[in-house]
């Protein structure tokens, strides 16, 4: 019997970060990170504006970068700490249903797709998908694209969209946003598409290109958690609503919108 005991406790401390004798989707994770004063939060190192890396200093900066330090602080009080996963859009999902980190703060748009895997906050930003084309192109908007190559994201929702809307239009679909910009600056599409809140991060790096004034979808950004775990949905949202309430988003959005060219950012604005 003692050898059996001391065998169980020698395997529970194996499995200590996922509890002993609970599965990870049994875990309350708003008690795990309230217990270590930490959230782990999943965000881009690639999209200007929201989430890149910068070069001089290797930190993630972005305003999903900056919501998550704020959401941190409403959630488990001034002490609390946010620490940064970088992710892709088709790492997002594996990587928290793996429990590598606590929600995805990553222009993860609300989909009825996603919503069978993942729960979603309440939309944090709205955004619309749009196209990013040369200055100099003749490309007046998605319904003309049957003939044309056009570059997305693997693991974005854009993809479909361009599909549904000129079906006969080519799609050419890469890792990231820097290979995807790499594609159109070579000529190996005419037209960059995903929300256009992450393509004027791309024209502003890109001068010689151009965001199609107008949206053709609507791309709600969600908060991604775990399935079974409203207890944390429910202390994202609250925070949510305090930092519109206060001005604190507000101030978040004329930080990082306000100087991109052709962007209405007050648009944005809650309260």
């Amino acid at each position: 019997m003692r050898k059996k005991s001391v065998f169980l406790a020698l395997l529970c401390s194996l499995f200590i970060l996922t509890g002993c004798g609970k599965s990870l989707a049994q875990q309350s994770v708003l008690e795990n990170v309230r217990q270590s004063k930490t959230i782990t939060w999943g965000v881009k190192g690639d999209v200007k504006l929201f989430g890149l890396i910068d070069v001089r200093d290797g930190q993630q900066k972005g305003f999903d970068v900056d919501m998550a330090r704020h959401l941190t602080k409403h959630i488990l009080g001034p002490k609390g700490q946010a620490k940064f996963l970088t992710v892709t859009s088709q790492s997002r999902t594996p990587l928290l249903k793996n429990g590598n980190v606590d929600a995805m703060i990553a222009t993860m748009n609300i989909t009825p797709e996603r919503k069978r895997v993942v729960d979603f906050s309440k939309s944090y930003f709205d955004a619309g998908q749009s196209l990013l084309i040369p200055k100099n192109s003749t490309i007046k908007d998605a319904h003309h694209l049957n003939g044309h190559t056009v570059i997305g994201v693997v693991g974005a929702s854009s993809a479909e969209n361009i599909k549904k809307i000129s079906p006969k239009a080519k799609v050419l679909e890469l890792q990231d946003y820097a290979q995807a910009m790499n594609a159109l600056k070579s000529g190996q599409g005419e037209a960059l598409t995903t929300d256009n809140s992450i393509l004027y991060g791309l024209a502003v790096q890109n001068p010689g290109y151009r965001v199609i004034d107008g949206t053709f979808t609507y791309e709600p950004y969600g908060v991604a958690v775990n399935k079974n775990q409203k207890d944390f949905v429910r202390a994202i949202n609250r925070a949510l609503r305090e930092m519109e309430q206060d001005g604190e988003y507000n101030q978040l959005i004329k930080k990082w919108f306000k100087n991109v060219s052709g962007f209405n950012y007050r648009a944005l604005y809650r309260s």
